[in-house]
């Protein structure tokens, strides 16, 4: 009779036998990726089925921690994915990407585990809690030569393409001011996010990662020379960072362009309406600002201002909720591995550590 050790060690042998070989870049890009998901709430979800729509990748696999969750995300995009509940079911399933949308404090770790295994991660925001922790996942996509995409999807919307052409051709002239807002008017509805450890941070680290990440992006990846920042919790400032979480903050960052950025973030603020988001650039040749459209988290505008006259450059309908994702899966579906520009995450992620003062 087989003890229990040899029963476990023939059912792993038989298992790594059955598992796919991993494709390499020029086979990926010969055909659609297989792609895993991991942790398909609402917004990993979402960004399965616009990857799923496009058609430009396969959806392999599905973990979630709970496995009807999982079941039933795969039931909306066809086919027979396996189901797993975490990490190691998609790489046993031999993807040759993941996309991860798990609580903040797991991002590091589970990108790290799957780029070490040869395998492309597209991330939800943040990428990780810390820069010192964003560096070890960008290091670990350059060592293996693999896709790091991370769902900033702001970037994407119409309407910031186009200040950003504006700004980056010089139609704007020296820009020297940025004002950056993102109120929510409710919270997080799960309660790691007010766990400075699972988090990172509250308000900021959530919304405020949006902000500073499109200022930099759109300025050409300035780098912050001096940062000052107030946090606030239920109207209060904070007294223990590791014990709270900011549901309210404001900040000024001086870029070594010669430009300031002033952000302003919040959860459950009372501002008359769902949200208030808005990107507002002040060049010495004329303005640009992206705002969202009667307290819509989804619907924006775009205009170009030129003294007290204004153009519109971009407006609704916009679908621009899984651009990121279909952009991450279409470049690893052509071949692509590291890209150097992930490297300005570390940036990003250095501005908002300053602001925290860490």
């Amino acid at each position: 009779m087989e003890s229990p050790r040899s029963t476990e060690m023939t059912t792993k042998n038989t298992l790594l036998a059955m598992r796919p070989e991993r494709s390499s870049d020029s086979a990926v890009a010969a055909r659609a990726p297989r792609l895993g998901f991991l942790g398909v709430g609402w917004i990993g979800r979402h960004r399965m089925e616009c990857i799923a729509k496009s058609d430009v990748a396969s959806v392999a696999a599905v973990a979630d921690q709970c496995l009807d969750v999982a079941s039933q995300a795969a039931a909306h995009v066809g086919g027979s994915p396996v189901i797993g509940s975490d990490l190691e079911a998609l790489i046993d399933a031999g993807v040759d990407g993941v996309v991860i949308a798990t609580p903040s404090a797991l991002h590091a770790k589970q990108a790290v585990r799957a780029l070490e295994q040869g395998i492309a991660v597209f991330c939800q925001k943040p990428l990780a809690r810390t820069a010192a922790e964003t560096r070890r996942v960008v290091d670990a996509a350059r060592a293996a030569d693999r896709l790091l995409g991370v769902d900033l999807s702001y970037r994407f919307t119409a309407g910031m393409q186009r200040i950003r052409e504006l700004i980056r051709g010089g139609d704007l002239g020296d820009v020297y001011a940025v004002d950056l807002v993102f109120h929510n008017a409710y919270g997080p509805d799960k309660p790691w996010f007010r766990d400075p450890k699972l988090a990172g941070g509250g308000c900021v680290i959530d919304l405020g990662i949006h902000l500073v990440d499109l200022a930099f992006w759109t300025l050409g990846y300035p780098r912050a020379t001096g940062v000052a920042s107030r946090l606030y919790a239920q109207g209060a400032p904070i007294r223990s960072r590791a014990a709270q979480v900011e549901d309210y903050a404001v900040a000024r960052l001086d870029l070594d362009s010669g430009a300031s950025v002033q952000l302003a973030c919040s959860w459950n603020l009372s501002a008359g309406r769902d949200a208030v988001i808005s990107a507002s650039f002040y060049g010495t040749a004329g303005g640009a600002a992206l705002r969202n459209i009667d307290g819509s988290f989804y619907d924006f505008v775009a205009e170009r201002f030129r003294g007290t006259s204004r153009e519109t450059l971009a407006s609704p309908p916009d679908d621009w909720g899984g651009r990121a994702a279909v952009d991450w899966a279409t470049r690893l579906a052509a071949g692509a591995g590291y890209d150097p520009e992930v490297e300005h995450l570390i940036d990003v992620a250095s501005a908002l550590d300053a602001i925290y003062e860490r």
